[in-house]
């Protein structure tokens, strides 16, 4: 599902030029918009199964507010549970531990071993308390939260304007002070209530602006 008319076919092109230059392990991420693709669930969920043998894992992610454009609604939100209820339907699911601390997804495998499948549920189950995510746009902006409304400028910092040297450790512990600052909760937020999206709302950042 996008905005640009990219052919699945060159996605699945690249999906499998990935494997055979030894990339991995390959996550393949599938945003759920009630009443626009959650008939693809169960076909989506055959087709990496069957088809990569536990080499590529399918995440489900619940459809976000991320930005401003996208005139998000929480009715077209699917829940990860609902989700997860019609997966079990058709294939028995065992949960797994997280793979690594701050881990985003919610692992299931399928229970003959055949892979497994993630459930990305920022929406219904905030996960801000653990989040060890950061992202550093082009212009050298490091934002602390998917849902920020403004970065830090890490450009100054490593060009001062006096010309300066800055050292390794100088950088680490201007890092470490701004992760150590950060207070973003955003998604707990908006669990406990509708945020604010009128037109004297803080504009968020764009997802397409900061990456995933």
């Amino acid at each position: 599902m996008n905005d640009v008319g990219f052919p699945v076919a060159e996605v699945l092109k690249g999906i499998e030029t990935a494997q055979a230059v030894g990339l991995g392990p390959i996550k393949v991420n599938m945003v759920v918009k009630r009443g626009v693709n959650e008939d693809q669930i169960l076909p989506m969920a055959r087709y990496f199964r069957d088809n990569y043998g536990g080499s590529v894992v399918l995440r489900f992610i619940e459809y976000m507010d991320v930005g401003a454009t996208n005139g998000w609604r929480m009715d077209e939100v699917l829940p990860s549970r609902e989700l997860l209820d019609l997966l079990r339907q058709d294939f028995e699911l065992l949960q797994l531990d997280p793979s690594a601390p701050g881990e985003t997804a919610e692992r299931w495998g399928y229970a003959d071993g055949r892979g497994e499948i993630g459930l990305i549920s920022s929406v219904t189950q905030a996960f801000c308390g653990d989040c060890n995510r950061a992202r550093l746009s082009t212009e050298g902006k490091l934002y602390t939260c998917l849902f920020a409304h403004q970065g830090h400028d890490l450009r100054a910092l490593l060009r001062p304007s006096e010309g300066a040297a800055i050292s390794d450790a100088q950088i680490g512990a201007a890092l470490a002070g701004l992760w150590g600052r950060r207070d973003d909760r955003y998604s707990q937020l908006r669990a406990a209530e509708t945020p604010s999206t009128g037109s004297d709302a803080p504009r968020r950042v764009e997802m397409h602006y900061i990456g995933g």
